[in-house]
């Protein structure tokens, strides 16, 4: 059975490669970065050689920075270790067509070692592992994750010769909630609807935000592993509709002064018969059991940031009076605070605000997954909401920057308990390395404000 009625499964992908229809296979993973990477195939080649025995890719792909540099610190590789392969594993349930690209299908992978382990710091992987844990204690896991984004009039060639610098939003003023500003960039926005609604994902609808530009586009809430899935294929596809346009768009978590992208991640548990188990219909509450699932996320925030703000630039985004959060608190519907809980029966969730538009949804997840478990194991008990201005009350915040956070994470005893030390040693490295670049960097600040003056 495949997820929805427009994901394929393997004898309807192999019918339309042998009909001619699909001519190219895309096998993708995500990496660190929440990128995907992989290769195109050629239809008859998945069919005659990978479906069966799968196929592989240099192990350096977990452990490359951005800039697709080879770093050092990783255990799992390394000049010494020869950078060798992974093996990259089709996941049946992942079979899609692309409606953007031509005659393409694509199909997500698990990574193996050659001796068919999993390679546990994949980010698919670790989610993978928090879901078996959550399985364990009889619960499924429900997740939906809302995207921003900033479009741009300029082409992703322009952007980077004129170095990100002086580009045109496509909407000039805020266009939050606005029928207008969204028409003004309908021809874009709708193909990225319609896209994703042929590449299997369940698209509510689109709406505009408040930078210049900025828009979201959301989707109805699934399966946390299909939900991580759907999220890294949109990411990508929506970048290359854009380019299809000639026009750029970027998640990047803090753009410019103006507001940041963010990805609220929305968070529920089911029984595995598909019970609520978040409230308690008899007496209209929630249960103790969701108290303590967020009294965990919310003992662990400073903990496992590292994993919802995973990069130097995520930390601009946290501004007071911005929507983003600062505090460690929850509120009843409180967008001041952290986390936020919305909804009644079986529409009881937790919304997680500290992610921005650069996160990793496996990572996030995971994280959110193994603090809130976290709570119910230890029976924690959930404190009074915030009232009011979340920024004003004086709470504890927020780690404000990544080496706060690394520093956090590597510490941690819940971290190295739920994900392990090969996971937590291989994230803290992540962030050292991206540290490492920042602080060897000259930027525009500097020179505007030392150049001629000092």
């Amino acid at each position: 059975m495949t997820r929805n009625d427009r994901h394929l499964s393997l004898d309807a992908l192999r019918a339309l490669i042998e009909a001619g229809t699909i001519d190219t296979v895309i096998v993708a993973f995500t990496d660190m970065q929440g990128r995907l990477q992989g290769k195109r195939l050629h239809g008859r080649y998945f069919l005659d050689v990978v479906l069966d025995h799968g196929t592989e890719g240099c192990n350096y792909l977990l452990g490359v920075d951005i800039e697709m540099n080879t770093v050092d610190g990783y255990a799992i590789t390394s000049w010494e270790r020869g950078y060798g392969d992974m093996e990259f594993v089709p996941d049946p349930d992942t079979v899609r067509v692309l409606p953007h690209l031509p005659a393409t299908a694509m199909i997500q992978c698990d990574l193996m070692w050659p001796d068919h382990t999993p390679v546990r710091p994949s980010p698919r992987s670790v989610l993978k592992a928090q879901l078996d844990r959550a399985a364990a204690m009889g619960f499924t896991a429900l997740a939906g994750t809302e995207l921003e984004f900033i479009l741009f009039d300029d082409t992703y060639e322009d952007a980077a010769n004129r170095n990100y610098r002086g580009l045109t939003a496509s909407n000039q003023y805020n266009v939050d909630y606005s029928i207008l500003g969204g028409t003004r960039v309908e021809s874009v926005i709708r193909d990225i609807r319609n896209a994703m609604y042929g590449a299997g994902m369940n698209v509510e609808g689109s709406k505009g935000e408040c930078n210049f530009g900025q828009h979201e586009i959301g989707f109805l809430y699934d399966e946390a592993l299909v939900t991580a899935d759907n999220h890294a294929v949109y990411k990508t596809a929506a970048k290359e509709i854009a380019a299809q346009h000639g026009k750029a768009l970027t998640f990047m978590a803090k753009y410019d002064q103006r507001e940041g992208n963010s990805c609220h991640v929305h968070l529920s548990l089911r029984g595995q018969d598909g019970s609520i188990v978040f409230w308690d219909a008899e007496s209209g509450r929630r249960t103790p059991l969701y108290d303590s699932f967020v009294a965990g996320l919310l003992a662990t925030m400073t903990e496992l940031t590292l994993l919802y703000a995973p990069n130097i630039n995520s930390y601009k985004r946290f501004a007071d009076g911005s929507f983003a959060p600062t505090t460690i608190a929850w509120g009843e519907d409180n967008r001041t605070c952290a986390v936020r809980l919305v909804g009644r029966g079986a529409g009881a969730r937790l919304e997680n605000r500290v992610p921005g538009g650069d996160v990793n949804p496996y990572l996030a997840l995971a994280a959110m997954l193994a603090g809130g478990l976290h709570g119910i194991e230890a029976g924690l008990t959930l404190e009074p909401p915030l009232e009011g201005n979340a920024y004003t009350s004086g709470r504890p915040k927020v780690p404000g920057t990544l080496r706060e956070a690394r520093e956090a994470f590597n510490a941690s005893a819940i971290a190295r308990a739920a994900f392990g030390d090969d996971v937590v040693d291989h994230y803290t490295n992540m962030a050292d390395v991206e540290i490492a670049a920042f602080d060897a960097a000259v930027t525009d600040w500097e020179l505007r404000r030392s150049f001629e003056r000092m």
